[in-house]
């Protein structure tokens, strides 16, 4: 692994590799951040897709946030890590001037695109990750279909994640997926917004799929590269009671808010998560909104 940066954040020590892992490190037994690690950035509320359950609401009448603009990004640190979606990003008529202000800066970007746009858009994919380019590091990449086709183009990025819901996902779409050297990452299933309306519709089947991950789950993590959940899905799944507690404390990255945050650039707001129901306008500095985040913990 090559190491791509660190920094210093409170109490601790952070390390980054190119591969995605971070490691914090300290003398202390707790670590206290000063400012985010990692922030969920949403860019734009336009997508074309209709998901049923996206709790951004988002739709071909969904606005581009103003990224260019926006104060706070010049207080971001060297290495912070954006996870930046929509909506559709790769509609954003600025993420390309965006991104290059980002590395600029030496701010990690990665990008969740759903299937589909990942698929039509292979060639702007390509330049955004291309080696002179390196616009973004990671990739996310929502499924919708595991087809032959579709499992071999993901092959080809080494940093690529596929998203895929719990409550939504099926066994089935997970086998087809499986044994390929994939990595995945598990989101749980938000009652948010469309996701709220879609569930009261289809709780039975939501709950179905969701039972039916957490009994298979020991033997599907054996078939994937690399598995990983968001704290939605680990409290979904039980994930924690397939750990020791010395796995759990070795890989548990922290409750929402304590190192992460959500940005809403279309609405100019900041919050815990992206299902947060308290939110806050825009500040000019990371620092302040932060302190907001953690404040509403306590």
């Amino acid at each position: 692994m090559k190491i791509l940066g660190g920094y210093k954040n409170g109490n601790y020590n952070v390390t980054i590799f190119d591969d995605g892992t971070k490691i914090r490190e300290n003398k202390e037994d707790y670590f206290e951040a000063d400012f985010p690690e990692c922030m969920d950035i949403k860019i734009t509320n336009f997508c074309d897709m209709g998901c049923k359950y996206c709790h951004e609401n988002s739709s071909v009448k969904g606005e581009h946030g103003d990224i260019l603009n926006a104060e706070f990004i010049d207080t971001l640190r060297p290495f912070t890590e954006l996870a930046i979606g929509g909506g559709n990003p790769l509609s954003h008529p600025d993420l390309m001037e965006f991104l290059k202000k980002l590395k600029e800066k030496k701010i990690i970007a990665n990008m969740t695109v759903n299937q589909t746009h990942f698929q039509l858009h292979q060639n702007v994919i390509n330049d955004l990750i291309r080696t002179e380019n390196d616009l973004i590091k990671g990739l996310g990449i929502s499924l919708t279909n595991p087809s032959d086709e579709f499992i071999e183009q993901v092959k080809q990025y080494p940093n690529a994640v596929i998203h895929v819901i719990a409550g939504v996902v099926t066994l089935e779409q997970l086998e087809k997926l499986s044994d390929n050297g994939l990595k995945i990452l598990i989101l749980g299933y938000k009652e948010f917004r469309r996701g709220e309306e879609y569930y009261q519709e289809h709780s039975d089947t939501v709950n179905k799929n969701i039972e039916d991950l957490k009994e298979a789950l020991p033997t599907l993590i054996e078939k994937f590269k690399v598995v990983s959940f968001d704290n939605l899905a680990i409290e979904q799944l039980a994930v924690k009671k397939l750990m020791s507690e010395d796995e759990w404390n070795e890989f548990y990255m922290g409750d929402d808010g304590k190192f992460t945050m959500y940005i809403d650039m279309v609405n100019k707001q900041f919050a815990r998560s992206s299902t947060s129901k308290v939110r806050y306008d825009l500040k000019p500095t990371i620092d302040e909104m932060f302190r907001a985040v953690k404040e509403c913990l306590e």
